[in-house]
């Protein structure tokens, strides 16, 4: 697995396991245990959720997933988000307290804004200091703020310990790399892509299809070994069928070549200029 570091020096793969849609059905509840088991069995250490994510449920999912999953809680890093609308310094902390729960763990390797919302950036990362200070959480960041937002969070006190901003980033969408990604990768801040393969729709495109059939793989394990060759970025698809983890893992193992990444900016053209930041 390889591994970036993030600003305080700790390192993390660079290849995780998102689980947005998951929790969201009772009924599929013992598949996406399995499904996170399975991935851990197979090398990911890095488990993104957040407490919107099935109202919760996903975090129900990992907490049954992780439970007597064979390896020690410090061997996983652990991503985990805050809503805006609990984002007021009280809501901040009683939010992280009902995560733990679900999770049944002590604390959450990383804890982000999800996105911003009315409260002051101020009074979160506050909340935050206080988390880090009581072992609740180790390290902070953001999810989906653009680079005026980023600006005004590292003008915060205690905003320049920014561990990630989560975006989302992949082929179709890469606005981020004109402003977000320099400004991030000149601070030695990770980006964090979320949907890397687009929920799975890159998959059929004539540039992707030919360079797969060259290098003998899958179409999107093109895609996404593309997302994994930025310099300063971490990706974290979703996945429960166990072959696509296997697809999503084997894509480690892909190096692209000059004219691959020449094909695929004629088909993904890059940005020529500023662009408002998507979001799914």
């Amino acid at each position: 697995m390889r591994m970036i570091e993030l600003p305080g020096g700790e390192s993390v793969p660079t290849l995780g396991l998102g689980t947005w849609f998951m929790g969201d059905h009772k009924s599929e509840f013992e598949r996406e245990v399995a499904a996170v088991r399975y991935a851990i069995e197979r090398g990911i250490r890095l488990i993104d959720t957040a407490e919107m994510y099935g109202s919760g449920g996903a975090e129900d999912v990992i907490g049954a997933a992780i439970k007597d999953c064979g390896i020690d809680r410090d061997e996983l890093f652990i991503v985990s988000k805050v809503l805006p609308s609990n984002a007021h310094h009280d809501d901040v902390i009683r939010a992280c307290e009902r995560s733990l729960k679900r999770m049944g763990t002590d604390y959450i390797d990383l804890y982000l804004l999800h996105w911003r919302g009315s409260a002051p950036f101020q009074e979160t990362l506050d909340a935050f200091e206080e988390l880090q200070n009581a072992g609740k959480i180790r390290f902070n960041g953001v999810s989906n703020l653009d680079k005026a937002d980023l600006e005004e969070w590292f003008y915060c006190r205690g905003g320049s310990a920014l561990a990630t901003d989560q975006i989302l980033y992949n082929l179709s969408r890469r606005g981020p790399e004109w402003d977000i990604l320099p400004y991030c990768q000149e601070r030695g801040v990770p980006v964090m892509a979320y949907s890397p393969l687009e929920q799975g729709r890159l998959d059929g495109d004539p540039a992707l299809d030919e360079i797969a059939s060259k290098h003998g793989v899958r179409p999107l394990q093109i895609a996404l070994a593309w997302v994994l060759s930025r310099p300063g970025v971490i990706a974290i698809p979703k996945a429960v069928v166990h072959d696509h983890i296997d697809q999503n893992i084997k894509a480690l193992e892909i190096t692209l070549d000059q004219d691959d990444f020449d094909l695929l900016d004629r088909a993904f053209p890059p940005p020529t200029g500023p662009s408002y930041l998507e979001m799914l």
